[in-house]
């Protein structure tokens, strides 16, 4: 889909939103905590935001209906994923040598004999036409220009080949043999090849330590990193991709972690999009229930069926002796409702299953580059501190396979909070207090 069309039908449907509920610009960008000049952008057209999370207040804030958050995240996906490949295809353009008044065919062309020279260790050939005149000193600098080039190519390729020959050199240098994934990095198994990985992701550290800096990973499952040549993300044949957002939230009221900290060291609530730093920053973990929202998109205009989402738990201990946060101030009311394709699953069960919530469809669903889909997940638990994981099943065609759904390559994680002192941070207050203590006006 072109760039300018994705843009300009997510733009259409926020203005929309945005005209129908009466507010100002300025209004809602200080709801928003955003300035008036972006919120414009967004809804002009002229830039598509980072993240979703702005979007999905804004479409609250508007009274937007369930089919229009739908409705506004799948444009919001097109628009972003065209955005992506426009700023991969820019990072791989060279930029052109000034003046130089040569085309790319003519620069290849030159600067490969001396490469060649220099990688057999033999001086480069002289030009044609070294000794026909003054009109040759600009091919003869370009000459000089690319000898200097082939030299320094061969340098550094003697400099890596050294490195690699050194003990613990190599891709695996930093000793994490390749574990770390990004969120929703894929262990393929398609019919006729073999796995990807065979293992399951790594189950988490000890409970007291502290989780990374966790956004929203912009490396699908299954795709090659953005920037990869074109073909390579489809080695794997794998024609779906799945983008995990583990630090969404259904409302600030439902949110809640834990953290093994006292309430003095503790920063006040962040906003949605500023989740997954505080809960880096602090070493926090889901409490009583985490809310993931997973957003599924084919890599092409074939068809591709998701066949189910299956949970796998990693491990299972004693819930976390910390102290519990809650997310919401007190007294601001929360909204949301049930979303579409929203499902729950209970982590205190033996063996956990993904359940629709009422009203809503269960799989196969079908999704393609143009017609992603999005799945709410809510999964709830009291009696244990969990690592867990997901398995999406596919199927395009004659292909098939799996995909492992997980947090950068780590489980997700998600503790019970029964019994633990549970703390709020009050509407201009400066500090954490314990909850239920504050007094409403």
């Amino acid at each position: 889909m072109p760039e300018h069309t994705a843009a300009a039908d997510f733009a259409a449907l926020l203005r929309e939103l945005k005209d129908r509920s009466g507010l100002s610009y300025g209004v809602l960008a200080k709801r928003l905590h955003m300035s008036t000049s972006t919120l414009h952008r967004y809804c002009n057209g002229d830039a598509v935001p980072a993240d979703y999370a702005p979007v999905e207040r804004l479409a609250r804030l508007c009274k937007a209906h369930p089919e229009e958050l739908v409705e506004l995240h799948r444009r919001w996906v097109l628009a972003d994923a065209v955005r992506g490949r426009k700023g991969a295809a820019a990072a791989e353009t060279p930029p052109e040598e000034a003046g130089s008044g040569t085309g790319p065919g003519q620069a290849a062309s030159e600067a490969a004999p001396p490469a060649e020279a220099a990688s057999a260790g033999a001086p480069p050939a002289a030009p044609a036409d070294a000794d026909t005149g003054a009109g040759t000193a600009p091919a003869r600098r370009r000459t000089r220009t690319a000898v200097l080039a082939g030299i320094a190519v061969a340098a550094v390729a003697a400099g890596v080949a050294f490195a690699v020959g050194l003990p613990g050199g190599g891709s695996d240098g930093d000793g994490d043999g390749g574990r770390h994934r990004p969120v929703g990095a894929a262990g393929v198994t398609a019919e006729g090849t073999a796995p990807a990985s065979s293992s399951p992701p790594s189950a988490a550290a000890s409970p007291s330590s502290p989780a990374k800096d966790k956004g929203p990973a912009r490396t699908p499952a299954g795709s090659a990193p953005a920037g990869a040549p074109s073909g390579e993300g489809q080695k794997s044949g794998v024609p779906v991709t799945v983008r995990a957002e583990p630090y969404a939230w259904e409302s600030p009221c439902s949110q809640r972690y834990l953290a093994d900290k006292p309430a003095s060291e503790m920063k006040p609530p962040p906003l949605e999009e500023g989740a997954a730093a505080w809960v880096a920053a602090h070493g926090a973990v889901s409490s009583g229930q985490q809310y993931l929202r997973l957003t599924v998109q084919g890599t092409g205009p074939e068809t591709v069926v998701v066949d189910g989402l299956t949970v796998r738990v990693a491990g299972k201990r004693a819930p976390l002796a910390w102290n519990d946060y809650a997310m919401a101030y007190p007294g601001v009311g929360c909204g949301g409702g049930v979303q579409t394709r929203a499902f729950a699953v209970s982590l205190d069960s033996a063996r956990p299953s993904l359940t629709p919530e009422p009203g809503n469809e269960d799989f196969p669903f079908k999704v393609s580059e143009s017609d992603p889909e999005v799945y709410y997940l809510t999964a709830s638990v009291s009696a244990y501190d969990v690592d867990w994981y997901l398995e999406l099943k596919w199927s395009s065609g004659d292909r098939s396979g799996t995909l492992t759904v997980d947090d950068e390559g780590r489980p997700f994680r998600t503790s019970g909070n029964k019994g633990r002192p549970a703390y709020e941070f009050p509407i201009g207050g400066d500090g954490w207090v314990p909850e239920g203590t504050t007094k409403l006006e």
